[in-house]
């Protein structure tokens, strides 16, 4: 398995050539850039998202709130399990990473000497924005292009073929997709349960602060103000 992908004229070597070219006839400054985003800057932005979601979907409360925190909790737990399965695929395919076995390649990141087969990078920023798709499509859309944007540059960095790319998004994908129903059958009652707290359940929807209001717990029905004047006077 470790001679996936050696020969010049295999598709995949000459897309990494053409798409590490960019990085070649771009300015420093710019590959400077490059660097830092497609090695921090995208997965600090994923976990950013699923934050502005959260934050959103608190704000915006409704009787699916506790289910869609708990889709938020699981993109990011689907995000390290999918690692975690990376492990064991890694050690299997021991594919050299493509700087190693290609000369000529404009390398933007130093001191890579693990396998290359398949991208945690591409595997991380794909399953939490197939996760946040889960929680909310919008939300989601924006992730899964954030992680396109993500498996780009690591073909551009010269750290990755563009096959470790897909193998990451598509482990990604499997795990985020195929784990989420028992993940979310676990998560649900216990989002549920942290809604029903006092002072925990404002991680779940916004209390109102609103002075002389009271807080009410989700599902119980408010009695109208005048009700008990209403029964005396009958």
């Amino acid at each position: 398995m470790a001679g996936l992908a050696q020969s010049g004229s295999n598709p995949d070597v000459e897309l990494l050539y053409d798409i590490n070219g960019l990085a070649k006839d771009a300015p420093s400054w710019f590959d400077r850039i490059m660097e830092f985003v497609g090695e921090y800057g995208l997965l600090l932005a994923v976990v950013l998202l699923v934050v502005w979601c959260w934050w959103s979907v608190r704000r915006r409360g409704g009787e699916e709130a506790a289910s869609s925190v708990a889709a938020l909790v699981w993109a990011p737990l689907a995000a390290g399990i999918a690692v975690l399965v990376n492990v064991p695929i890694r050690g299997f395919v021991e594919r050299p990473r493509p700087f190693v076995s290609h000369e000529g390649l404009d390398v933007l990141v130093s001191g890579k000497t693990d396998f290359s087969f398949v991208s945690d990078h591409a595997t991380i920023t794909m399953a939490m924005g197939v996760g946040l798709f889960v929680a909310h499509r919008k939300f989601g859309l924006a992730g899964i292009g954030l992680a396109l944007l993500e498996g780009f540059l690591r073909v551009y960095m010269g750290v990755h073929y563009p096959t470790d790319v897909i193998g990451g998004f598509a482990l990604g994908t499997a795990v985020a997709l195929l784990l989420s129903p028992p993940a979310m059958a676990l998560l649900t009652p216990v989002m549920k349960a942290v809604e029903r707290s006092p002072r925990a359940g404002r991680l779940i929807r916004r209390r109102s602060s609103a002075p002389g209001q009271e807080t009410l717990i989700p599902g119980s029905r408010k009695e109208p103000a005048d009700s008990e004047e209403r029964d005396l006077a009958a």
